[in-house]
């Protein structure tokens, strides 16, 4: 039986340290590439990144957004990007931040997360604001299928602070309270640890009552490390005891280095997140 998320993960971590490469096909990084906006161009750059992580990156986090703009076209480079991610062992954490109710959501998860399906990843991102509950079948798929998920807590976006700062019956803040309960949820998985939440790299977390001291028994998505301003060699003193598990996102920082210069920018890249996580 194949190993489950959390064992992929830790093997990751192991195999190539805690960086994780966007693969994030916008249009201004295009154009920064020589490339053309189409599914053509978008094919070479997520090509080209693959390539360069090969042997140096064990996680991958496509933006699902800036391939599905193109379409049927758009979605046939993703249904690439990802198999040929995952036949190198690279994992793919799916950036799509589905969040909804219902069969609508346990079909956003089955396109994920779904063994066989043609967008099938090793885990997604959700939205838990319409209820973390209403994520309940997304959770008994993954862990039925050795996948993750990945739960937005505290992101760094201005718009967010006010909601996820905001105080949930339990008292603690709203973000505080998705942490507690995917930790809980995760700490019961029979793979423990396959569920994670995703926090911003650039925030005080202390602000979303997130008490970086205790080891939750969880991974933690981080983006905002290097173009958006938090310097990984900060990772442990931002981020604490979560450190241990953390999953340092970045994409800019490296596909801004174009297409000659991007085999560079990931191995630079990926030794600088091993000197801060070892």
């Amino acid at each position: 039986m194949t190993a489950g998320f959390a064992s992929r993960l830790q093997s990751a971590f192991t195999q190539y340290g805690h960086l994780c490469v966007g693969v994030d096909p916008h249009p201004f990084l295009l154009d920064l590439w020589g490339l053309d906006d189409s599914p053509r161009g978008m094919f070479e750059m997520s090509m080209r990144v693959l390539e360069a992580c090969s042997e140096h990156v064990g996680i991958i986090k496509p933006q699902v957004a800036f391939f599905e703009r193109h379409g049927s076209a758009g979605f046939k480079v993703l249904e690439d990007v990802i198999a040929r991610a995952r036949d190198a062992e690279i994992l793919v954490i799916a950036d799509a931040k589905r969040g909804d109710i219902g069969s609508t959501m346990e079909a956003y998860a089955a396109t994920w997360l779904g063994i066989g399906s043609s967008l099938e990843s090793d885990a997604v991102t959700v939205s838990p604001y319409l209820g973390v509950d209403s994520l309940a079948g997304t959770f008994d798929m993954a862990e039925a299928n050795g996948k993750g998920v990945f739960v937005l807590a505290a992101t760094s976006n201005s718009e967010a602070a006010s909601l996820q700062r905001g105080r949930a019956l339990s008292g603690r803040t709203l973000a505080a309270d998705v942490l507690n309960d995917v930790s809980t949820r995760s700490l019961a998985m029979k793979d423990a640890g396959g569920f994670g939440v995703v926090l911003g790299a650039t925030l005080r977390l202390e602000e979303f009552d997130v008490d970086t001291s205790s080891a939750y028994p969880l991974p933690v998505l981080a983006p905002g490390f290097g173009a958006q301003g938090a310097a990984v060699k900060d990772a442990q003193r931002l981020f604490g005891a979560l450190s241990q598990n953390l999953i340092v996102a970045q994409t800019r920082s490296i596909l801004e280095a174009g297409r000659d210069g991007v085999a560079e920018a990931v191995r630079r890249e990926a030794a600088e997140t091993a000197n801060a996580l070892g």
